[in-house]
């Protein structure tokens, strides 16, 4: 996406052919590192359709066709299995499980520059673009931000544009390096990557995805019947590779946790539902896995979302822990967010040692030990100009 004025990088190569694609990935195994992007769609399929895959070296540069008639991109997943080849990304987390998707693993040695730029103080998921105009002075070319990477043939400004995305990356991932080891902070960025490495980051577990719609109930039975139809839901599209969105609304599937058809004439009149679905083999499965939510035992049922077992947290603790946080980010220059989140901070307000990232490594010594200290009246929260500093309390209770 970066275009540079003048063009301090390799020329750039196309690859449609398994046997460049293979002598390409074995020039690059001596690297040091390698900088990775994607294109993909993801408009009309449940997983990713991988487009162009733009690899940048020391001394290559190439955009892999990967919808090429005939080309293997085996020689491309012995390369991200290389343990000793970093594989640095930008927001890694869509590109990464497409390799999961296809090469049945996740890439060794994964790097990402965003979360490296939110421990440098870059603030929260900060995009490509500002990134490289922050850490390069380079400007991001967006004119095909939007292209439909599947179409053939891709036009010359088309690959330029792809492969800049990761020129620019090599010299963001080198100067982030720097900095991060000059202050001492390359081992908690390598915390991070560990989420990262770990597959079921990847991998949604249909039995949980009701959680995401949120439903405004109490009722036991109906979220028993919400949760059985949204795993169906999911692993359905899984099956027939088409976004869960396209198979069936999340206002469906409220509904019908709500009406609780029992037969495709009932499940009909649900809106959104059409008769030939409903008798189909899609209506046929969802009546089915209605009809064995309904045979649950009362205990297996779900809690309801805002019924959380344990104290409910003070909000006004809540806010000065929000407070804190936010002085402990200004002060040491990280982004919040990645050093607790709204929940880590309605559990450390509520419980007396959850189970948080906020209470270990790193975390524990930028903000945890003092969220601790403040909910214990050890500190407290003052004003020195215009800054928030902390006061030590002169005794401990109200």
């Amino acid at each position: 996406m970066a275009k540079p004025t003048s063009n301090p990088f390799p020329p750039l190569q196309f690859i449609t052919a398994t046997e460049d694609l293979a002598a390409l990935c074995a020039r690059l195994a001596d690297e040091t590192f390698i900088t990775i992007d994607t294109e993909f769609l993801r408009e009309r399929t449940y997983y990713p359709e991988l487009c162009l895959v733009q690899i940048a070296g020391q001394s290559e540069l190439a955009v892999i066709d990967a919808l090429a008639p005939g080309l293997d991109l085996a020689p491309l997943g012995e390369l991200m299995a290389l343990p000793a080849l970093r594989k640095v990304f930008h927001a890694a987390r869509q590109d990464v499980e497409i390799f999961l998707n296809i090469f049945g693993a996740v890439p060794l040695d994964i790097f990402d520059t965003q979360i490296a730029a939110m421990v440098a103080g870059y603030g929260d998921q900060v995009g490509y673009d500002s990134l490289v105009q922050s850490v390069t002075g380079g400007q991001i070319d967006k004119a095909h931000r939007f292209s439909d990477w599947s179409a053939r043939p891709l036009s010359p400004a088309q690959l330029n544009y792809a492969a800049a995305d990761v020129t620019y990356l090599r010299q963001v991932y080198e100067r982030l390096c720097e900095r991060l080891d000059r202050e001492g902070r390359l081992e908690w960025v390598a915390e991070e990557m560990a989420e990262l490495a770990d597959p079921n980051t990847y991998r949604a577990d249909p039995e949980t995805m009701w959680e995401r719609l949120r439903p405004r109930t109490n009722n036991r039975r109906m979220l028993g019947l919400l949760q059985a139809i949204c795993a169906w839901r999911e692993r359905e599209a899984q099956r027939v590779n088409i976004p869960r969105q396209r198979l069936l609304k999340d206002e469906s599937l409220l509904e019908i946790a709500a009406t609780a058809p029992t037969n495709a004439d009932s499940l009909a009149r649900v809106r959104g539902i059409s008769k030939g679905f409903a008798e189909g083999k899609s209506g046929q499965g969802l009546l089915a896995a209605l009809q064995a939510a309904h045979s649950r035992a009362d205990e297996d049922l779900p809690q309801p979302p805002n019924s959380k077992e344990g104290p409910r947290p003070s909000p006004a603790l809540v806010a000065l822990l929000k407070v804190l946080l936010a002085a402990k980010a200004e002060t040491h220059n990280v982004a919040a967010k990645l050093i607790a989140s709204s929940d880590d901070l309605d559990r450390l307000a509520a419980e007396d040692a959850p189970e948080i990232p906020a209470l270990h490594g790193w975390r524990y010594e930028l903000f945890g030990a003092d969220a601790q200290a403040l909910k214990a009246g050890e500190i407290a929260l003052g004003v020195n100009g215009k800054k928030i500093k902390l006061i030590k309390s002169q005794a401990n209770g109200g």
